[in-house]
C-alpha cells in the first residue's frame, strides 16, 4: 500500500494522509446537505411538488457519487483530491435549467451524463491533458492564487463575516452575532494551531469549533447518531430513460455549458491543489489524464445514480493544508462519504462557521503562489493578475481563468514574444471569446 501510493517518494505517512481526507471530508460535507435542497428548488416557493428531485434521492446520490469519484481519483490518478458534485454547477442545473427553462430533470441529468461522456473522450484522447500542460507557469501560479482568495471569501461569506450590501456591494457582517463570533473564535484557534506547526491543525481547529459551538448553543446537537439510508429509486437510471430528450437546440447549449465550466473548473482546481502540494512538475501535472478521466467517470456516475456534475472540490487544499499528499487521502475521504449515508444525523454540526476557518486559512496557503509570478514584467502581471481577482468577484473559478487566457496572448503578441505562447493558447482564448459572447 505505502509503495502503490509512493509515501516514501512524498513524505507522508497513514496518519497524514487519515487526517488529510478527514479534514478534506469535513470540509466539503456541507455538499451533502446544499445539493439536495439546491436540486430539489427548496428555496422556491410555487413550484410544484410533481417537477422537484427527491431530496433524500439526492441525498444518497450525493455521497455515493462523491465516493465513486474520490474512489477513481485516489486509485487511478493517485492524487489527494476529493470530488463530488459541484456548487455552481447544481445551481445552474435547479434554477437555469428546470426553473427558467423548464427542462424536466430527468431530462437535465440526461445532458449531465452526457456532456460526462463527452468528458471521457476527451480524457481518453488526451487533449485534455495538453490543455492543461500548454498553460504557462505563471498562469497556473494565478489560478493557485485565485482559487485562494475564491475559496477565502467563500468561507468569510458562507460564515457571515462578510456580508451583502446594497450599496458598497459588501460589507463587514454583524461581529456581535453568535455564528460571527464563533467563525472567529474558530479562525483564531485555527491559527494558533498552524503557527505551533501542529499537525492536522486545520482539522483540530474544526473539532474545537464543531465543540465550542455545540456546548453555547450556536450549533445544534443531534437528536441521534445513525439513521436510515434513503433510497435511490426516484432518481436512478432516470438520465437513460430520457436521453431522446435532449436533441434540442436548449440542451445542446445546455450540455455544452455542463461540458465548459465542468472542464475549467477541474483543471483550475487539479493545477491549484498540485501547486500546493508540490505535486507539479517541470510545469506539468503528472498523470492529469487519469485525473481528468476520474472527473469525467463521477459525473456519468452522478447522472446515473441522479445528480449534477461531479467535479473536482477546491476544499480538497485544506487536506492538503494538513498533510494530505497521495491518493490514499482521496480513498479516505470516499470511505467517509460512504458513512455519511448511515450518519447523516451527525452531518448538521458541520456548519459553515466550522468549516469557514478553515477555508480562510487555506486560502492564505494558497496565495503564497503569488511570490512566483513575475510582476515586473507587465505582460505576464496583467493576466495573471485578471485570473486571479476575478475568481472572487465573479464568484466562478472558469470565469477567473477565461479573462485571464483571454488577455495573455493580447499582452504577450504586442510585447513581442507571439512565438512563444503555446498554439492551444491562441485557440483556448478563441474558445473563452466565444464563451463570452454566446453562453455566459
Amino acid at each position: 500500500m505505502k509503495r502503490y501510493f509512493q509515501f516514501e517518494e512524498l513524505g507522508t505517512n497513514y496518519r497524514r494522509e487519515m487526517i488529510g481526507g478527514l479534514t478534506t471530508f469535513l470540509s466539503m460535507a456541507y455538499i451533502l446537505i446544499v445539493n439536495p435542497l439546491t436540486l430539489s428548488l427548496a428555496s422556491v416557493e410555487n413550484f410544484p411538488d410533481a417537477l422537484r428531485m427527491d431530496q433524500s434521492a439526492v441525498f444518497t446520490a450525493t455521497a455515493v457519487a462523491a465516493a465513486v469519484g474520490c474512489f477513481i481519483m485516489g486509485l487511478l490518478a493517485k492524487y489527494p483530491i476529493a470530488l463530488a458534485p459541484g456548487m455552481g454547477l447544481n445551481a445552474f442545473f435547479a434554477f437555469s435549467v428546470i426553473l427558467n427553462m423548464q427542462i424536466p430533470w430527468q431530462t437535465a441529468l440526461s445532458g449531465v451524463m452526457v456532456s460526462g461522456l463527452i468528458f471521457i473522450v476527451l480524457s481518453l484522447s488526451g487533449l485534455r491533458e495538453k490543455i492543461i500542460n500548454s498553460i504557462p507557469y505563471e498562469l497556473k501560479m494565478a489560478v493557485g492564487a485565485g482559487i485562494g482568495l475564491f475559496i477565502a471569501f467563500v468561507g468569510l461569506q458562507g460564515s457571515k463575516i462578510v456580508v451583502s450590501n446594497p450599496d458598497t456591494i459588501v460589507s463587514f457582517g454583524n461581529i456581535h452575532s453568535g455564528p460571527v463570533l464563533l467563525t472567529v473564535f474558530g479562525l483564531i484557534i485555527t491559527v494558533i494551531l498552524m503557527v505551533l506547526r501542529v499537525n492536522g491543525g486545520i482539522f483540530f481547529g474544526m473539532l474545537i469549533t464543531a465543540i465550542v459551538g455545540m456546548i453555547f448553543g450556536q450549533i445544534d446537537v443531534p437528536d441521534k447518531i445513525v439513521g436510515a439510508v434513503p433510497s435511490l429509486a426516484p432518481t436512478f437510471g432516470q438520465a437513460f430513460i430520457h436521453l431522446h430528450d435532449i436533441f434540442t437546440v436548449q440542451m445542446l447549449v445546455v450540455i455544452l455549458t455542463f461540458l465548459f465550466v465542468d472542464f475549467f473548473d477541474t483543471a483550475g482546481t487539479l493545477v491549484g491543489v498540485a501547486s500546493q502540494a508540490g505535486l507539479m512538475k517541470d510545469n506539468k501535472l503528472p498523470r492529469a489524464g487519469r485525473a481528468l478521466l476520474a472527473d469525467s467517470s463521477a459525473t456519468v456516475a452522478g447522472a446515473i445514480l441522479g445528480t449534477s456534475t461531479t467535479t473536482a472540490y477546491v476544499e480538497s487544499s485544506a487536506g492538503v493544508a494538513a498533510g494530505a499528499r497521495s491518493g490514499f487521502a482521496a480513498i479516505v475521504t470516499g470511505v467517509l462519504f460512504l458513512l455519511s449515508l448511515f450518519f447523516s444525523p451527525v452531518l448538521s454540526v458541520i456548519t459553515s462557521q466550522v468549516t469557514a476557518p478553515a477555508l480562510i486559512i487555506v486560502g492564505v496557503l494558497m496565495v503564497a503562489n503569488l511570490n512566483k509570478i513575475d510582476w515586473t514584467k507587465f505582460e505576464i502581471a496583467v493576466p495573471a493578475f485578471f485570473t486571479m481577482i476575478a475568481m472572487p468577484l465573479t464568484y466562478s473559478i472558469a470565469t477567473g481563468i477565461a479573462i485571464g487566457f483571454i488577455f495573455y496572448p493580447i499582452t504577450m503578441i504586442f510585447k513581442g514574444k507571439a512565438k512563444e505562447i503555446h498554439p492551444i493558447m491562441y485557440g483556448l482564448a478563441v474558445v473563452f471569446i466565444l464563451y463570452f459572447i454566446f453562453l455566459k
